[in-house]
């Protein structure tokens, strides 16, 4: 019996080194969710204004998979992004970098919402203030006597 069963425990190691060496071989493929992580940070250098995650082009699903195989090949999300930029320019990032004009976009915001919130202060400031009393009337001219006094004649002649 035991002449029957000794090529069995010899093949056992040989299949289980086979079996690790497969399982090693394979690299876990990224998740949908860790593509359109990067994916959403970016937009389609073909349409316009159409992050890369939501893009239906068939171009667009052909980035989202060099981003999966870069991922798999172990490229960090820094280095996707850069890849891109290279190959397509600054406009596929969804934050544009802070130089150049694009510096503008960063700054002009916050001084647009300060300057609102002070015109708005002032302006309240203002309506809260109580009207100015009424003076007393001053005597009347003598061009607004003659007025008065031609108007009452025009009044009583009817």
């Amino acid at each position: 019996m035991l002449k029957k069963i000794w090529p069995i425990f010899l093949l056992i190691p040989f299949l289980s080194l086979a079996i690790v060496t497969v399982a090693s071989a394979q690299q876990p493929t990224p998740s949908d969710d860790e593509v359109n992580a990067i994916a959403r940070q970016l937009y389609c250098p073909v349409c316009e204004n159409i992050p890369l995650d939501v893009c239906p082009t068939q171009a667009c699903a052909q980035w989202r998979e060099l981003i999966r195989q870069k991922l798999a090949d172990g490229w960090s999300e820094a280095q996707i992004k850069q890849y891109f930029v290279q190959q397509y320019g600054d406009r596929v990032l969804a934050t544009p970098p802070a130089r150049g004009l694009n510096w503008l976009v960063y700054i002009i915001p916050p001084i647009a919402i300060i300057l609102g919130a002070y015109i708005l202060f002032s302006a309240i400031r203002t309506w809260k203030r109580p009207l100015p009393q009424p003076t007393p009337q001053e005597p009347a001219s003598e061009l607004t006597d003659e007025y008065i006094r031609r108007l009452e004649e025009e009044v009583h002649k009817q």
